[in-house]
């Protein structure tokens, strides 16, 4: 499902009653985890934590006039999503977080390329998401995106 939404708190007031709440924790997790030099808004019609141009001019390669994304959380039909593109680019933090899933929830992970889908809103193992959040700076990121795209 797509919100238009002009802010991040437009966006949750605009989300089911029982979607509030976890998004609301996931976008607080965020925003006090994340290293220092990423910004929040929306960003692909969803809550997105990203690079800004202040630290990164060159913007996302796709369209230069975007930040480089690094996080966004949605409210999609049949689950909340968080999408982490660091999972996506780098293996070791891939192989982590599998490892690390089963001993936060009890439920199987479901999850695709850079989506992690929480289908059971009282089951979302925001302990093990506090960690993720920590994991990469906003330099580290930049390093890791542009090995990337320049190969």
């Amino acid at each position: 499902m797509q919100y238009e939404a002009a802010t991040v708190e437009d966006y949750i007031a605009q989300l089911p009653e029982d979607r509030q709440a976890p998004v609301q924790k996931l976008r607080k997790i965020f925003q006090k985890h994340l290293p220092k030099g990423f910004e929040e808004g929306i960003l692909y019609k969803m809550i997105g934590f990203y690079v800004p141009h202040s630290l990164y001019p060159d913007g996302y390669h796709c369209n230069p006039k975007d930040p480089l994304p690094f996080v966004n959380i949605a409210s999609q039909k049949n689950f909340v999503a968080l999408y982490h593109s660091g999972i996506y680019a780098q293996k070791e933090l891939l192989d982590w977080f599998v490892e690390a899933y089963p001993k936060h929830c009890k439920y199987k992970l479901d999850m695709g390329k850079s989506c992690i889908r929480f289908k059971k809103m009282e089951d979302i193992p925001y302990t093990l998401i506090e960690e993720l959040a920590g994991k990469i700076t906003p330099q580290e990121w930049i390093e890791i995106y542009e090995d990337a795209i320049k190969k």
